[in-house]
């Protein structure tokens, strides 16, 4: 078979790779990112020469949001480029019963619970919501931290926090919709200020209020809801935005694209670009 395209996805090596390929057998070649991967093994600087220079070299480039898209696109001297933003895996994030997802979790029902999913990792600034809690209790004794995903080592979580441990794909719906808010961490960083976490996503879709670090990507997400951002590292800051998220209850974010929506948008924008490759040397 003769491709119309290469595209290099998920990773540095397939973005380098996709655009080797391309040049070698005269095809068109895209690169996509959801993340800074300059951002990642800052200390291997040869992979990150070669991902610069295949940034450069392909046909276009895809980002999850507009800034990383620019960063991508900082030597590509006004070649095509796209935001293609996160979207939901489709396996039932939608609005729910608050009870009765807790009933299926086996979840505390008279609590306001805080729900983390994802790597807790000092790297996350996960401390600082273990300070914010701390704080908000109090205030609101009532008020438990839930937490999923994988646990750093290094990590001891407070006392009386709810553990989940690692949960499978189709349960993290539920234990979304169980929740009172969400907190979305990260630090401002390089690898930070790039990052559109799609468990912002994933808890719009559920309607429920989530509280994320104040970055580049999180200001650009929820453009329309920054009283729900926090400044980074700043536990007080946070604890007086889970206040008031979780006062909130539900909330309306308006419509999220699908898979098919994102899908046909890359579509639109793939058939729109000359099937003429330019080669560059």
């Amino acid at each position: 078979m003769r491709p119309d395209w290469i595209i290099g996805a998920s990773d540095t090596y397939f973005g380098i790779l996709a655009e080797r390929y391309g040049r070698l057998y005269g095809l068109r070649s895209l690169i996509d990112a959801y993340d800074n991967f300059e951002g990642y093994l800052p200390w291997c600087w040869p992979l990150h020469l070669l991902w610069r220079d295949a940034l450069r070299r392909a046909t276009a480039v895809t980002a999850a949001g507009p800034a990383l898209l620019e960063a991508m696109s900082r030597e590509r001297a006004g070649k095509p480029g796209l935001v293609v933003p996160m979207a939901v895996d489709p396996i039932g994030f939608r609005e729910r019963s608050r009870m009765e997802a807790r009933r299926a979790l086996n979840l505390p029902e008279g609590e306001m619970l805080i729900g983390y999913c994802g790597s807790v990792f000092p790297s996350r600034g996960i401390a600082v919501l273990f300070d914010a809690v701390a704080h908000l209790q109090r205030r609101l004794p009532a008020v438990r931290l839930v937490l999923s995903g994988r646990l750093h080592r290094k990590i001891r979580l407070p006392g009386d926090a709810l553990w989940l441990g690692y949960l499978p794909d189709s349960v993290i719906p539920l234990l979304m919709s169980s929740l009172d808010v969400l907190a979305v961490l990260n630090k401002a960083s390089k690898f930070g200020n790039f990052s559109y976490p799609v468990k912002l996503y994933e808890a719009m879709s559920c309607a429920v209020p989530a509280v994320a670090t104040k970055t580049p990507a999180t200001e650009w997400i929820f453009a329309a809801h920054p009283e729900l951002l926090f400044q980074a590292d700043n536990a007080s800051d946070l604890a007086n935005k889970l206040t008031r998220a979780v006062q909130m209850g539900r909330i309306d974010y308006g419509h999220q694209k699908s898979w098919d929506e994102v899908a046909a948008r890359l579509e639109k924008f793939l058939l729109s670009q000359p099937q003429q490759l330019t080669t560059e040397a």
